[in-house]
């Protein structure tokens, strides 16, 4: 069980967009993944921490792949939606700058892909000196094979891994 300070802590939800939700991914589907996200979301809202929204567009072109928008349910319990053009979260995009503002110093994290996005933008939360959780069942990625390294090996060096079930409010 992880008790979490609401005032403190924010869920980091990335790359929830229909184009990468609808990817053949593994070990769960995208849906999945989308509907642990909302639960997590309300038990945010509900506690009053905020939820942050990322979503990835390609750089340096003119228009964005069919897709590229945050699916509707997440961009609508979003406090916060940033846009990135890398594959991490935090490079150019105002989110430590956010986070600062709200007091906030750990972060729960959500989304697609375990080992790229997620991952990316968790290494540079810990650079930042902020506690990381990740909820594994809010996670997949291209392949079994890298979700399962992603959370076996390289996320637990930087924070906790653990189930929905797991996440409480004290």
């Amino acid at each position: 069980m992880r008790t979490l300070d609401s005032g403190r802590t924010a869920l980091v939800l990335v790359d929830l967009m229909d184009r990468i939700v609808a990817l053949p991914l593994a070990p769960r589907p995208g849906v999945d993944v989308l509907a642990v996200s909302l639960e997590l979301a309300a038990l945010f809202q509900a506690a009053g921490a905020p939820v942050v929204a990322l979503r990835v567009e390609r750089p340096n072109v003119a228009e964005q792949p069919p897709g590229s928008a945050l699916i509707g349910e997440v961009a609508a319990v979003a406090d916060a939606v940033l846009v990135k053009r890398t594959i991490g979260g935090f490079h150019g995009t105002g989110l430590h700058e956010l986070l600062q503002a709200r007091g906030v110093d750990t972060l729960v994290f959500g989304g697609i892909a375990t080992n790229l996005g997620v991952e990316s933008t968790a290494r540079a939360a810990a650079d930042h000196g902020y506690e990381l959780v990740f909820v594994e069942d809010a996670m997949t990625a291209l392949t079994e094979a890298e979700h399962r390294s992603a959370v076996a090996l390289d996320l637990p060096r930087f924070g906790e891994v653990v189930a929905r079930g797991a996440i409480r409010f004290g």
